[in-house]
């Protein structure tokens, strides 16, 4: 069922924080073989491995193109759903439905328009059907919002605060047509959300066919409400130097839906410039932090760095030198469903 002339937020929906509880975690399987430029199998292979990895805390549902079932599941093993439906590319994140609730705990798709990034992939038709076909799958209903969105664009702390990038959001090639006052209002209207947290950028080389313009999810993400994770690096040999110190102005001058200023826990990634994973992409399963590495000397700094964050939960680290080189990491390829009823205080 779709929501005939009706808002989320005007119908009592918003969208929860990433460490509320997860009925499932959604995927799309690795299909367009020009994007990964001959390294499609270590593709599914590493796919796989986030996979099993989340699936060791949360169930899986993997959508596949028909016919790949089989094959997800000798992969991937008994924890993950394969779910045949028509795809092009494999960014759940970014073309999957974003899920809200209600106060009575109802679960909500929403449907974003998608446009594979500004267009940068074709074809790109089944990629912009996903949401609906999920929705039909889950059995849940859907809203369709005017607004051209990834879900690497933004996070949300669950009590009324969305962050985003400007590099990204105000880009022309998702909604010329909008100005930056009507984006928030509609991310008001489908995200139940009360105020928009500008940043400046997202990493300064997510340029070229792989990019995303700048997700948020690259370079930040929410600890607790008031609380964010910030990569700004140290060392200014570091490409993103410049970037995390104009995003940690920002941050530190903004104030939250609840007027507080932010408390700012500065990620420091790896200065070795050939290094690629960016730590700060990972995704919170049920009980769990799941983080791109590479065998870098970054590595095990960044994962004691999240493990003294998020003490209730077990860090995973995954491999994310791929997923890097076709423009992503953990966070990128997962989406969060929502477990359905009213969440109860930790």
């Amino acid at each position: 069922m779709t929501f005939q002339d009706a808002t989320p937020a005007g119908e009592g929906f918003s969208m929860p924080a990433e460490w509320t509880r997860h009925e499932a975690c959604l995927m799309a399987w690795p299909s367009r073989e020009a994007l990964w430029d001959g390294r499609l199998d270590e593709a599914k292979r590493d796919y796989a491995a986030v996979a099993r990895a989340v699936s060791g805390f949360e169930p899986v549902v993997m959508a596949c193109n028909p016919g790949s079932a089989a094959e997800v599941r000798n992969t991937c093993g008994s924890g993950v759903e394969p779910l045949e439906v028509p795809i092009n590319d494999s960014w759940a994140r970014d073309s999957g439905p974003i899920f809200v609730k209600d106060g009575a705990g109802t679960v909500a798709a929403v449907k974003f328009g998608f446009n594979a990034w500004g267009e940068r992939w074709h074809p790109f038709d089944d990629d912009a059907r996903l949401p609906e076909r999920v929705a039909s799958h889950l059995g849940v209903p859907m809203f369709e919002a005017p607004l051209v969105l990834e879900g690497g664009s933004i996070f949300v702390d669950g009590q009324g605060t969305l962050l985003t990038t400007e590099q990204c959001l105000l880009n022309p090639n998702r909604n010329p047509h909008l100005s930056r006052e009507e984006i928030e209002g509609l991310l008001k209207d489908y995200l139940g959300v009360r105020t928009v947290v500008w940043l400046p950028f997202g990493h300064s080389l997510d340029v070229g066919p792989a990019a995303t313009d700048g997700h948020i999810d690259g370079i930040a993400q929410f600890v607790a409400p008031g609380h964010v994770i910030l990569e700004v690096p140290s060392s200014p040999k570091a490409t993103e130097y410049a970037y995390g110190r104009e995003n940690l102005a920002a941050l530190e001058a903004a104030r939250d839906a609840e007027g507080r200023a932010f408390t700012i826990s500065r990620l420091d990634p790896d200065p070795d410039p050939d290094a690629s994973v960016a730590y700060a992409n990972f995704y919170l399963a049920n009980g769990a932090v799941i983080v791109p590495t590479e065998g870098a000397s970054g590595d095990a700094a960044a994962l004691d760095f999240l493990a003294g964050l998020y003490p209730e939960r077990e860090v995973v680290g995954v491999p994310g030198e791929v997923l890097a080189f076709g423009g992503g990491g953990p966070h990128c390829i997962t989406q969060q469903i929502p477990a359905a009823g009213v969440e109860l205080p930790p």
